[in-house]
C-alpha cells in the first residue's frame, strides 16, 4: 500500500532557489524528474507573468544551461530548462536508491523545495531521507498518510473522504463564490494541514469531478492545455 508524503528539502546545492529568491512571488512551481533518472537535468517550470522574468533572465543563473519557452497553461508562462545539477543534488536523489513518484508540482522557495511525493511504503521515505541527509540535505516531513485501496472511494464520482471534506468545507465557506469569501490558508487551518496541502487536495478533488463528469483523462488533458 502506498503513501502519501509532503515534506520540504533545503539546500544551498539544490537548483532554482535562487530564482525564486530573485522574483516577487518568491516561488516558483516546477515539473523534474529526479527520483527517477539519475542524469535528469530537465525542469519544466511554471512561473508567475505577474514576476515579469524573460528568458535571457533565466540563462543568466549559473545553473541553467538552456531554456525553451512553452508558451502559457492555467495562467503562468511555462519554460523548460535545462540545469547543470550539483553533484550532491544528483547523488543523493540516484534512482537505484530509491522511487518516487511526483504528485504535485514542485513548489521552488528561497529556502527550499516543497514536496508532494507517492512512495511504496514508509520504508521508501525513510529511505531517501536518510539518503539526503548523509549529503546534507535536510529533509522536513510536514505529513504521510497511507493512502486506501484505488477502489475504495468514497463517492459516487470516485472522491475520497478527505477529498469530499475538502470540497464540501470550501463550498460551506464560500470558497468558489464570486469573490471568494475564505482563503485556502484560512480553510487549511480549519482541516489542520497546511495552504499548499488544501490547494493540492481541492486541486485533485475538482481534477477527479471533472473526469468523472467528462468521461476521461484525456478530455480533461485537453482541456487544461
Amino acid at each position: 500500500m502506498t503513501i502519501t508524503t509532503e515534506f520540504v528539502i533545503r539546500s544551498p546545492s539544490l537548483p532554482l532557489v535562487d530564482l525564486a529568491e530573485s522574483i516577487p512571488s518568491n516561488q516558483v512551481e516546477c515539473v523534474h524528474g529526479l527520483c527517477r533518472e539519475r542524469t535528469a537535468r530537465v525542469f519544466v517550470v511554471y512561473l508567475d507573468p505577474n514576476d515579469d522574468v524573460s528568458e535571457d533572465e533565466l540563462l543568466a543563473f549559473d545553473e541553467v544551461v538552456e531554456t525553451t519557452p512553452l508558451g502559457r497553461a492555467s495562467g503562468k508562462d511555462v519554460y523548460q530548462l535545462t540545469i547543470e545539477l550539483e553533484d550532491v543534488v544528483s547523488d543523493a536523489f540516484a534512482p537505484e536508491r530509491f522511487t518516487a513518484s511526483q504528485v504535485e508540482p514542485t513548489v521552488v522557495m528561497p529556502d527550499g523545495w516543497y514536496e508532494e511525493k507517492l512512495f511504496q511504503n514508509y520504508n521508501a521515505f525513510n529511505g531517501m531521507r536518510t539518503r539526503c541527509e548523509e549529503y546534507g540535505i535536510e529533509v522536513e516531513l510536514i505529513s504521510i498518510s497511507q493512502n486506501p485501496p484505488e477502489d475504495d472511494e468514497s463517492s459516487e464520482y470516485g472522491l475520497t473522504e478527505r477529498q469530499e471534506e475538502a470540497l464540501q468545507l470550501a463550498i460551506g465557506r464560500g470558497y468558489y463564490e464570486a469573490p471568494r469569501q475564505v482563503s485556502t490558508e484560512e480553510l487549511a487551518e480549519e482541516m489542520g494541514i497546511s495552504q499548499p496541502s488544501m490547494s493540492s487536495l481541492l486541486r485533485r478533488a475538482e481534477r477527479q469531478l471533472l473526469t468523472s463528469a467528462l468521461g476521461s483523462q484525456p478530455q480533461i488533458d485537453a482541456l487544461s492545455k
